[in-house]
């Protein structure tokens, strides 16, 4: 059984006030890990961190920065087998579709690797003579990224990705169902060479570490994955803040299964894959079933 701390400024740290979070496979219920959990001080400390650390990352070149994440995609892909096992043990899928989660990290890092060299600028005509109008792109500074437990590798290598190769540095905070997951996905990124400080990582219940990263004024945005009305919480409280604010949340996708919709047929398991992965709403032709409506 593993020990897991806190990842702040580089090392791996134990909390200064916090408790202990057990992770336990719904598989079977064994315990996976223990997690040191942040405090409100402890997310402070990953934010100095992460400022010290800001300064020298935003002026590594985005091409550098690019390369760092695909010697991580490399090594996700070496480790997909071992990382597919944790997914499935830690959140419960079935291991075929954890397997499939890892290539979707591994395809987006190599993807988000290659924005290093396009992350363009523009040059516009000036109104007046000798004079040249240019943008230029520039991080936001220190962010938060607050991830679900569904997908606990893929989703922060998407919001992870795309804040590191812009030169943001992160505090990144996984579910609290699958912390596991979100450990290795930063040791890798720590031995791919992302710099102490630039990546961060606190474990905690939401109301206060998940808190204390929205409110805190040095967080200048915010990416959350998760339900509505977590979202109208951290979107508020961000809004009082001036922070960019991205929102992925709970949606309602119904599935129609039209009639001669047989047991046997393609139809009929897509009307499966409908009840699990949107949310349980599943419409019937009336000559198939009697009444349509939520299953």
């Amino acid at each position: 059984m593993e020990e897991c701390g806190l990842y702040i400024g580089g090392k791996w740290i134990a909390s200064g006030k916090g408790g202990l979070l057990e992770s336990r496979s719904p598989v079977d219920g064994q315990l996976m890990a223990r997690f040191e959990t942040a405090t409100a001080s402890d997310v402070d400390l990953a934010v100095e961190a992460a400022l010290r650390a800001l300064p020298s990352w935003k002026k590594t070149p985005a091409p550098r920065r690019g390369e760092l994440l695909l010697k991580a995609a490399s090594l996700l892909r070496e480790r997909k087998e071992a990382m597919a096992s944790t997914i499935s043990l830690e959140m419960g899928k079935i291991l075929a579709e954890a397997r499939g989660e890892v290539q979707e990290a591994v395809d987006f890092l190599e993807y988000v690797a290659g924005e290093g060299r396009r992350l363009l600028g523009h040059t516009v005509p000036s109104e007046l003579p000798d004079k040249i109008c240019m943008t230029l792109r520039q991080p936001v500074g220190v962010v938060g990224c607050i991830t679900p437990w569904n997908f606990p590798v893929a989703v922060p290598v998407w919001k992870l990705g795309a804040a590191l190769v812009s030169g943001n540095c992160v505090v990144f905070k996984p579910a609290s169902l699958t912390p596991l997951c979100g450990v290795r996905l930063v040791e890798i990124l720590e031995e791919a060479g992302i710099p102490p400080g630039v990546l961060n990582l606190v474990v905690g219940d939401s109301s206060e570490v998940g808190r204390a990263l929205v409110e805190h004024p040095a967080i200048r945005g915010i990416s959350f994955t998760g339900g509505v009305a977590a979202g109208e919480d951290v979107y508020q409280r961000a809004a009082r803040r001036l922070k960019r604010v991205g929102l992925e949340l709970g949606g309602e996708e119904p599935c129609h299964r039209p009639q001669g919709c047989g047991s046997g047929s393609g139809c009929a398991r897509h009307s499966f894959w409908g009840l699990w992965h949107s949310r349980p709403k599943v419409h019937f032709h009336q000559q198939t079933h009697s009444s349509g409506g939520n299953m």
